[in-house]
């Protein structure tokens, strides 16, 4: 029996991912039909964006599973017609990869105060070296598969890493905590802290003023995560306070960020365009065609989300 796959994400994306998902829907052996339309009645997976067309999944009742090309999935979760396994992004060679560069690049240009000589009109020769690496606590918030590759790397130059998750995920060498006791501990003293927690009511605000307060004077914050992560109004009064020295924001509440934001003019704040991590076609078609070879084998699908967690 054909399995028909939907690709329901923006217009401009089908060019970049048809090929790729046709190659790797061959190499399963499946007898396929992909396309971006169908009837409804006739779809058994949807390749899925939050920002495409499909909104409603009543009209789908053939479907068995909606697979998510990004790795948030807050936008979707919620959707109460999606009665079907939803599953998100985990792509090594792509997702996970990108963002340890993204990270590990802004690690190390804060660490090393690299700022001070790209940037120095007044041709200010300081010489003073910076610390080494395993004298800089860096706290990762978030240790899931984003966080741990994250540490794993950073460990290898140096660093001290403590990864915080909501309900621990424990790796060798690198200390975890968990809780809200594990969260004051993780941040206390902190010298850099990445965010790399899901978008959740839980996370909502998560570093706070009071949090903030916490990490070493003058320390460095790195989100690439979500923007909802940070209380805005209390970063800017830390950025203004001297307690933190610099932060680097990739994601924010509304994207793209407003012209008139403060983020834009504050000379402690670098704003990048949401480009830490992006979905590559050809190593995320492979994630998204094993998951319906899977499925259509009987085999438990990978990545699922949970509802009840939203991620």
């Amino acid at each position: 029996m054909t399995v028909n796959v939907l690709f329901a994400a923006q217009p401009n994306r089908w060019p970049q991912y048809e090929t790729p998902l046709r190659i790797a829907l061959d190499d399963t052996g499946l007898d396929y039909d992909l396309r971006t339309e169908f009837a409804p009645s006739e779809v058994d997976y949807i390749v899925y964006a939050p920002n495409g067309s499909v909104q409603d999944f009543t009209p789908y009742t053939r479907l068995k599973a909606v697979l998510n090309l990004w790795a948030g999935v807050e936008d979707v979760v919620g959707n109460k017609t999606l009665t079907v396994p939803l599953t998100r992004m985990v792509d090594d060679q792509g997702l996970t990869q990108g963002m340890v560069e993204w990270v590990t690049g802004h690690v190390m240009r804060h660490h090393l105060g690299m700022d001070s000589h790209i940037v120095n009109p007044d041709r200010v020769w300081n010489n003073s070296a910076p610390p080494l690496a395993t004298d800089r606590p860096v706290t990762i918030l978030g240790f899931g598969a984003l966080g741990q590759a994250c540490a794993r790397i950073l460990t290898t130059l140096g660093f001290p890493v403590t990864g915080w998750s909501r309900s621990g995920h424990p790796l060798p060498g690198i200390t975890s905590m968990s809780g809200d006791n594990g969260l004051t501990e993780a941040l206390t003293g902190a010298q850099i802290v990445v965010l790399l927690l899901p978008a959740t009511p839980g996370t909502a605000n998560i570093l706070n003023a009071e949090r903030l307060a916490l990490m070493a004077p003058g320390a460095f914050v790195i989100n690439p995560g979500r923007g909802p992560l940070i209380d805005d109004a209390a970063l800017l009064a830390a950025l203004d306070s001297g307690q933190i020295a610099h932060a680097t924001l990739d994601v924010f509440r509304t994207e793209p960020l407003p012209n008139d934001d403060p983020y834009w003019g504050h000379p402690r704040v670098t704003v990048t365009p949401h480009i830490a991590s992006e979905t590559r076609p050809p190593s995320a078609s492979r994630v998204i065609a094993d998951n319906i070879r899977r499925s259509e084998a009987g085999e438990p699908l990978l990545h699922l989300v949970d509802r009840s967690a939203g991620y």
